[in-house]
């Protein structure tokens, strides 16, 4: 078993890849057969597998979520973190938190066009921590 906590720089809304930084671990780990579960500890950011080949697909995610779940929306009442914080709880209960993706002989078993995602939901620039736990 191994535990990690990667620390994502994010600059901003919108996704950041960090499968190198997964695949790292599985590699330093030494694990051939077992199971990668990711975790954000945060309330605002989700987790997400998606393409990597063409930028337009993330943008398109992102503009697609912006429209479904505006800011300044008049309804929302937790407001007091300013505009951008009850968006960004919502599209986290929407998309996921946590992820787990097979290893097979040493290696993360995605497919050729997926990728590893943090998608910060505010306008935060800074650090997200994600846990890796890798379990055979």
């Amino acid at each position: 078993m191994t535990i990690r906590t990667l620390n994502i720089a994010v600059n901003g809304q919108g996704l950041s890849a960090f499968t190198t930084q997964v695949q790292q671990v599985v590699h330093d780990s030494q694990i051939q057969s077992g199971l990668c579960t990711l975790f954000i500890q945060h309330t605002s950011a989700s987790l997400l597998i998606q393409e990597n080949y063409d930028p337009s697909a993330q943008r398109d995610l992102e503009s697609w979520l912006n429209r479904l779940v505006p800011e300044n929306d008049p309804l929302y009442t937790h407001t007091l973190e300013g505009p951008d914080d009850m968006p960004a709880h919502i599209k986290s209960a929407l998309t996921a938190t946590s992820l787990s993706i097979p290893v097979i002989a040493g290696q993360l078993a995605l497919g050729t066009w997926q990728g590893i995602y943090l998608w910060e939901h505010r306008h935060y620039s800074g650090e997200r921590n994600v846990i890796i736990h890798l379990s055979i």
